[in-house]
This record gives C-alpha cells, structure tokens and sequence, in this order.
C-alpha cells in the first residue's frame, strides 16, 4: 500500500491533520478510525467512479459517484532543529520517514507556535523558516547515512563512478532511493562522488531529498493565518488547510448532523439535526473559511500529493467485461492505485503474482478490444486479465 508521512514541528497541527484523514466517513468505510500501529493509519484518495460516466448499475463500492481508495499514512512525531544529531527523538523519527514514498509538511501557517512548537504570539513566527528545516534536517540526516558508507564503497569501487553510484544505490534501498535517482542528483549537483567534500555530499542530499521524497506543503491554520503568510507559503506550492475543520465536520457527519463527503467544497445540516448554539457558530466559521480556499483543503492536499506529485493513476481489474464485475456478480469491486506508465502485465501482478506469471492477454472492458501486454494504463481504465491461472 502507498505510504504517506505527515511531518513537522510540534504543536503545528499534525495529530488533527492525522485524526481529520484518518477518521474515515462510516460511508466510506466500515471502521470509523484505523490505526495499522501507533503512528500508522489508513486514509483515502478520492477519485470519480467510473459507474456514473458508463450508467453501470449495481456499483455498491462508490459513495454518490466518488471512490475513496486507502493509502498508509505515517505520523511521524514533531521534529525539533537539530534533529539529525540524535535532540529529541530526531533520528527514530527521521528513521520513520524513510519508509514513505512521500511527505505532507505540515506547517503551522499562522505563525503561533516557534521552531520548537511553543505558543508564541500569532504571526510572530514565519512559517516559511518551519518549511526550510524540516528539509534541512532530513537532508542532514541523510547525509550522514551517505558519509557512513561512502569510504568504503568508494573501496570497493576502485575508481568506476557508476560502480560507485550502484553501491551506494544499495546501501540507500532502505530509504527508497535508487542508483537511477542517485545518478541523477550526482549530475544535477556537478560533484565527483569520489572525491567529494562534505558539503558537496550536503548538496547531493537536498537534491535526493528532492527526487526520491516528492514533499508538499500543508499550510495549516490557515483559518488563523495572514493573507501575507498563506500568500508566502502558496508561493512554494502550499495548499491552505484547516485540518480541525475538516475533522469537526467527518465528526458532525458520523453524528448525522450533517452532510459532507471529504473533499466536498460546502457541507449542508441534514434536516431535522439538533444542532446547539456553539456548533452552529463553529460550523459558519468553518463556511466562511471553506468559501474562502474551496475547501477544508485535506482531502485536497491528500489527492494532490497521491495524483501530482508522485504520479498514480486509478485502474479497475474485472472478470467480465460486460458486466463490470468479478466472479460473484460485484461490479467494479476493485480500484487499484498503479504508478503513472504501468501496463496490463503489472496490473496482472498486481493481482496476484500467479495471475501475472500466467499472464496471457488483457481486454479494455469500455472497448471489449483485446490490448497489448505493453499498453500503457490510464487512470479509470477497466481492465479484464486473462492468464493462465486460475
């Protein structure tokens, strides 16, 4: 499953950005709130279900059109500078980081909290200083992991730079950086890795950071924040978030107060909810600042992250492609998030590793054509798998 971290200082918003994803609609899902372990959950990318373009019937697996497809999402705990020397609980957590394929900064656009997460005075912190050193640390900390093995891999290279970049590719899978992305920061940066200086190997770090770690920035707060501080941080591609927002509203839903499906712009009272003097004024504040940014923004950051900066698209394996649906009659049981450029044979593993090791031909449910095993999949596409095991 794709993991997302959410990252950054204390007290900047990160355990309500954490809750407001993972405490899933009870329409969406069957558990209200899912922790994989401590600091890991389950939430959704949404998507349009492709039922509603074709007008298939019986598709029980979509709420009022939208598929909301799970992803892992990490919470890493509040960094604090100088993380990467061990200050606080600096590298467990940096350690967290390495595991996901992409980070959401969460950054506390309002400026109430200092680089540690102590209340300060609103805007008397500028948040654009909170997004420098969550990358600083984490390059730092990479860096030192590079330093670590660079002596003797440059050994064990005896002189071949590509040799070098393929060993250090290893030494570096842990953190999901590879050789391909390792070569491309060597060049971005000009260094000879061999004979680099400490500050070059810096340098490479930001740079990997960059290629391996797609990052973007949650401007959290943003119903608390100045236009100037918001307008700052779009500037760096930050999306304005109110993650408290967005989890008053999943709770007034689950309490059928409301009506409101993540990533909805507006939300609506369902008729007849009993809704207290505190709530109503709590709820049109939260209009005001949704009609504001479109939006509490979280489901919207969540999508960006998944569908722009990583590049997934949404494919739809089926038995029958009349029908729409497996073996049992379910239609469009399925959605699978498959990077940008994958073809029917990945899809086949991705089923199941027998399914593409008997791989024979794939079939475009819209078209009922067959299509080659090398056709590159787009997003909504609906795809029956014939191989030769059952």
């Amino acid at each position: 499953m794709l993991q997302i971290a959410l990252a950054g200082k204390p007290n900047c918003g990160k355990s309500t950005f954490y809750k407001s994803l993972t405490l899933a609609n009870v329409d969406i899902a069957n558990y209200p709130f899912t922790t994989v372990n401590p600091n890991k959950g389950v939430a959704y990318v949404r998507t349009t279900c492709p039922c509603r373009e074709l007008d298939i019937e019986g598709c029980t697996e979509c709420v009022d059109g939208n598929r909301f497809i799970p992803i892992e999402l990490i919470d890493v705990a509040g960094l604090v500078p100088d993380a990467h020397l061990g200050r606080g609980l600096g590298n467990q957590f940096l350690d967290t980081l390495r595991e996901a394929d992409a980070i959401i900064q969460v950054v506390d656009a309002s400026g109430s909290t200092d680089a540690e997460g102590n209340p300060v005075d609103l805007g008397a912190r500028d948040p654009i200083e909170d997004v420098e050193f969550l990358r600083y640390e984490f390059a730092m900390w990479m860096a030192g992991i590079v330093e670590k093995h660079r002596a003797k891999l440059v050994r064990q290279a005896q002189g071949k730079e590509q040799v070098l970049i393929d060993l250090l590719g290893e030494a570096l899978a842990g953190l999901r950086i590879d050789a391909i992305q390792i070569r491309e920061a060597v060049d971005e940066c000009g260094i000879n890795l061999a004979k680099a200086t400490p500050e070059d190997i810096e340098k490479l770090c930001e740079v990997l950071l960059r290629v391996s770690k797609p990052m973007i920035i949650a401007a959290n707060k943003a119903d608390l924040a100045s236009d100037e501080n918001i307008a700052a941080l779009q500037a760096l591609g930050a999306v304005p978030t109110i993650a408290a927002g967005e989890l008053a509203l999943k709770t007034a839903s689950q309490a059928k107060l409301l009506k409101y499906l993540p990533g909805d712009a507006t939300f609506a009272p369902i008729e007849g909810a009993k809704l207290s003097a505190p709530q109503i004024k709590a709820l049109t504040k939260i209009a005001e600042t949704m009609k504001k940014y479109g939006g509490t923004g979280v489901q919207t950051i969540l999508n960006r992250i998944v569908f722009d900066e990583i590049g997934m698209i949404v494919v739809y394996p089926v038995e029958d492609e009349n029908k729409f649906c497996n073996a049992k009659g379910q239609v469009l049981p399925d959605a699978f998030l498959m990077p940008v450029g994958s073809t029917p044979k990945e899809m086949a593993f991705r089923v199941h590793t027998d399914i593409g090791k008997g791989f024979l031909y794939a079939v475009d449910a819209r078209t009922k054509m067959r299509i080659k095993d090398t056709t590159e999949l787009k997003t909504g596409d609906i795809i029956r798998i014939v191989s030769a095991a059952k």
